[in-house]
């Protein structure tokens, strides 16, 4: 578990491909490693990650193919900027929210306007995800920890603060970024328990049948 507490911003060495799958290195000199060991988990820029091999300021980590599918990971190239957070302790300050580090899926960045000191960022979210992003509620995007401003169908803003602009890569955002987005942990497991029983119940298959019990064939 993490906290969408950026601890320092990190810089991809390589991503290389194995088959369906990857090796991604990352450049960390900002980030404590002293305290990781093989086997731990890293959140780089949301996802969270594995470590396999460590030195004093690097560290490497196998991506699934289901992984690079599902977040922005495997469009990184060498010299991109990451966020990091290492796994949260029982004894960790929760300065931001729960996050898993299990991305729900990509969003891109729509709008950027200079706000005093501040930007504002409107985000699109895919459209099967805007019913768990409430306005004032938490969404952990690229690994930060945010407070959603307004929300507009699949649309979302978001105030970056200067300081949260200074020690995360959120100030590289440019329109037609892609962003990897895991919504509030409540709120899927709400969705879930809110089905009750029939939670329990397989998806039906979408048959010629199924379709016209349903009233989309005549």
């Amino acid at each position: 578990m993490f906290t969408g507490i950026v601890e320092a911003a990190g810089e991809i060495a390589a991503l290389v491909q194995h088959g369906a799958e990857a090796r991604l290195d990352v450049r960390a000199p900002a980030l404590d490693l002293a305290d990781v060991k093989r086997g731990d988990s890293i959140a780089v820029s949301g996802v969270c990650l594995t470590v396999v091999e460590l030195t004093d300021a690097t560290f490497a980590a196998d991506v699934s193919a289901e992984t690079l599918a599902r977040t922005t990971l495997g469009e990184l190239q060498p010299g991109a900027k990451v966020n990091l957070e290492k796994a949260m302790l029982p004894t960790t300050r929760l300065g931001g929210h729960l996050v898993s580090g299990h991305v729900d899926g990509v969003g891109v960045v729509r709008q950027r306007d200079a706000v005093g000191g501040a930007n504002r960022f409107r985000i699109e979210a895919p459209r099967a995800l805007a019913k768990y992003i409430a306005e004032k509620g938490s969404i952990c995007v690229d690994g930060v920890s945010l407070t959603v401003n307004s929300v507009d169908g699949a649309l979302f803003d978001l105030t970056i603060i200067p300081h949260t602009a200074a020690v995360t890569t959120l100030d590289t955002w440019q329109l037609g970024r892609r962003v990897n987005l895991e919504v509030d942990l409540v709120a899927r497991y709400l969705e879930r328990l809110l089905q009750g029983e029939k939670a329990a119940d397989a998806k039906p298959a979408i048959t010629r049948e199924f379709l016209a019990r349903h009233g989309y064939l005549k």
